[in-house]
Order: C-alpha cells, then structure tokens, then sequence
C-alpha cells in the first residue's frame, strides 16, 4: 500500500509549508546517510523524507497531490493521462482524448464527417502521430549533480532506462522521442516527456552553478588557520583555513559546483565558528585572563 506523504514527515494535512519545510530539515539531519554509514535503514528513510519534501515543499505539486493527479512518487496517475475528459464533451455525449483523437472509434467518427460517412474506410489511409505521454519523477541532489542511471515505469506499464545528465536543474524536462503513444496508420509513434524534480539537500544549496555550503570549524581553527576536510558534490576535500578567519569567511573552491557546457561551477564555503558542545575549563580561563577580549566588535552597528 502506497504510504501517506504527510504521515512520513509526521505533519498534518493542514500543515502550514513553513511547519513542513522545519520538519523536514529536522529528520534529514537526523537520518542522513553521512551520519549513519553502512545504516541501510536510515538510508530508506531519508530517501522517503527527501521524495515527501519534494512533493509536499512545493506548492503546486502539494495541491496535485492532494487532490489526487499524482501519486507519491510524483508520477500522475493514469486516470489524468488517459482517461477522455468531459469538459469538450459534445452534445451526443462523446468524449475525447487529452492527447489529442482518442481511440479507433473517435477517429473513425472524424473521418466519417470529413468523407460523408465513408470516415472507416478511409481511416486506414490516414497517417497520424501518436499522442504524446508525461511522467514526472524525482531524483536527489546529488544525482542531479553528478549524473544518473534511472529506470521508470510510464502511465502505460512500460519501463524505460534514462539517463540524466550532470548539472540537471529542479524542472528540466527529458525527451524520450517515440516512447510515446502508437501513431495511427502506420504515422510514427509521440515521444515521452520526463519532467524532473530535484529533491533538496540537508547542507548543499545550488545557486546557478554554484553550490553554497556552511561549514562549523573550531575557534582554534578559525583564528590560528587549520586545513580541514569540507564535502563536495563529488567528494570530501581538504580545504586551507586562513588565520584569522571569522564566522560569515566565504572560501571559494573552483570547479566543484555543478558542471556546464564550458567547465563547472565553484563550491563557496561559507565558515561558522562554534564553540565545543560541552564548557572547556581551559578555554574559559583564557578567555576571563585574555585582555584584547574587551574589545567591542559592534561599533558598526554604532552600540
């Protein structure tokens, strides 16, 4: 049984977007894999936080899901793709298609008003381009970062591989060319149309090609200067800390943000002094002896 989006991110159905979006960063930090390696079932479960952030965090895609068009995993249902809509009913009460003619039989009933009735007969001459089918999936961050293989199953049962391409962006559309519908009289088939959502990443932000993350580093480190390890949409790197530094420092690192057509993005590092979980007796009587402590650093602020 497909599980409930809201009963995953533990949050009611009126559940405001700012009271979803805190309970998602919440249990992403929680479960993420980075803090749980080799954990499989974390895995899982940050894998559904991400795929119910991606539909419930956006407002469209929110309303959809609610009102039923599309299922969990962001796919529409295929009552949206296929079934003949009412609204261009007309007055003999016959429907037809969203993508375009519907079956034999409404072909047949076009040609018939376009060849005096004879429309069957002729129906095997006439050449047509099958409709055109959509399917919406999401991938994480990463993925969209680095590239992926991925197989989906499209509204007719059928399952394709794709592959998406590095440096994909949250919306971008795939075109799969004649994975569409059957043409009619021998016409070439319609192509599908994957739409992609990229799911949100706990500490990677993606800004054009740039990717901005916020990395804690210690007092020690930030004013006598360190080289720490810092991750990356591909991997952990080791970055210099200059001396002196202080939280709000950016560091750029070139060419680690997302790729484009003449390089990549940078990855900007943004540092934020924290001081140690528990009190340092050591440190607190340096700083009680430490005179240049005095100093006021909000005389900007003119205070």
């Amino acid at each position: 049984m497909a599980k409930d989006l809201y009963q995953i991110l533990g949050v009611g159905r009126d559940a405001s977007d700012a009271d979803i979006k805190k309970k998602y960063r919440d249990l992403a930090k929680k479960h993420h894999p980075d803090l749980h390696p080799g954990d499989s079932v974390a895995e899982q479960r940050f894998k559904e936080l991400s795929q119910a952030y991606a539909i419930l965090g956006d407002k469209d895609k929110r309303g959809q899901y609610d009102r039923g068009e599309i299922d969990e995993s962001g796919a529409e249902k295929p009552e949206q793709q296929y079934y003949r809509q009412y609204a261009d009913a007309d007055s003999s009460g016959k429907y037809h298609s969203a993508q375009g003619f519907g079956g034999p039989d409404d072909l047949g009933d076009i040609l018939d008003g376009l060849f005096g009735g004879r429309g069957r007969g002729n129906a095997r001459h006439f050449r047509m381009k099958g409709g055109d089918v959509r399917y919406h999936m999401t991938v994480d961050f990463l993925e969209a970062a680095n590239g992926a293989k991925k197989r989906v199953t499209m509204p007719d049962g059928r399952a394709l591989d794709i592959t998406i391409p590095a440096g994909f962006r949250d919306g971008q559309q795939l075109r799969l060319k004649g994975q569409g519908q059957p043409g009619t009289g021998g016409g070439e088939a319609g192509d599908a149309y994957v739409t992609i959502a990229v799911e949100p990443h706990p500490f990677f932000e993606r800004r054009g090609d740039d990717v901005h993350v916020t990395v804690p580093v210690t007092l020690k480190e930030a004013a006598l200067g360190a080289k720490v390890k810092v991750p990356t949409i591909s991997a952990p790197v080791t970055l210099s800390v200059p001396a002196h530094s202080n939280t709000g420092t950016v560091l750029r690192l070139r060419g680690k943000g997302f790729k484009r057509k003449d390089g990549a993005g940078d990855q900007l590092v943004r540092l934020e002094i924290v001081l140690p979980e528990k009190p340092d007796k050591e440190l607190t009587d340096f700083l009680q002896s430490w005179a240049g402590g005095d100093a006021n650093p909000r005389t900007k602020l003119g205070v």
